[in-house]
């Protein structure tokens, strides 16, 4: 039914690119990643300009993602609502707001989540309650650790039912470390340690907001980061440059 938790669940790495209204995105839902990423919390767009998008890849396997602007229900709701498969909340610091983020997203009695009729692509059923039942159980719920607070809340964060993925957010996690988007020194690996080995004790992914520019994203697998983003452009690029090579000029 939500074929990218299926695959957390099942322990493989997920990889993401970015869409937005302004891309083609059947093209990129038809090329292999796992899910589309939208965000409208550092850009220009906002959640209700996304339906039209997120409606070009009903069919597909890839899964629609959104990243709120701020862990806020009226937000959340806005995205589900869209038709987005999983959600991304940045800034989650303590278990209650992961509490209050996995709330927004589930449909009564496990949530708040308003209703506004079927949303979403989640499958055929007998009664309005079994659609909502399967979409509190199958909807993916991403909280962002980016500051020491949550960092000094992981297990807080981790246990709260519902919760599917730690997922970091690379540069502000950083900044609050005192080491501006230096990914590669110590002080910085060991805070990704810390949320790996939180992630695999609560049976949780952990993932990251983007693999740095210039690193390897097998290195994060190998740490156990199994949900993360790449730039589509510098693939499509590489692809298209070679075909042409192959074509007699």
């Amino acid at each position: 039914m939500n074929a990218i938790k299926d695959a957390i669940k099942s322990g493989k790495t997920v990889v993401g690119t970015a869409g937005s209204p302004s891309v083609d995105v059947s093209l990129l839902a038809d090329a292999g990643f796992d899910f589309v990423l939208f965000d409208t919390q550092h850009s220009a767009w906002e959640i209700k300009q996304l339906q039209p998008p997120i409606q070009a890849m009903r069919g597909k396997q890839t899964a629609p993602v959104v990243r709120v602007a701020a862990n806020e229900a009226h937000q959340i709701c806005f995205a589900l609502d869209a038709g987005a498969r999983g959600v991304i909340i940045p800034m989650v610091n303590t278990r209650a707001e992961a509490e209050a983020a996995v709330r927004a997203c589930r449909y009564y009695p496990d949530g708040n989540r308003s209703n506004a009729g079927v949303r979403g692509e989640w499958g055929e059923f007998k009664t309005y309650r079994d659609y909502m039942d399967a979409v509190n159980k199958e909807l993916l719920i991403v909280p962002m650790i980016e500051t020491n607070q949550a960092l000094g809340n992981l297990d807080a964060i981790a246990s709260v039912p519902g919760v599917d993925v730690l997922l970091i957010g690379p540069s502000d996690l950083s900044i609050e470390l005192g080491v501006p988007l230096d990914y590669a020194c110590d002080t910085y690996q060991r805070a990704l340690d810390k949320i790996a080995a939180a992630a695999a004790k609560h049976g949780i992914a952990a993932g990251m907001y983007f693999i740095p520019l210039g690193m390897d994203p097998n290195f994060f697998v190998q740490k156990g980061f199994k949900f993360f983003t790449m730039p589509w452009g510098p693939w499509a690029q590489a692809g298209i440059r070679n075909a042409l090579a192959e074509i007699k000029r």
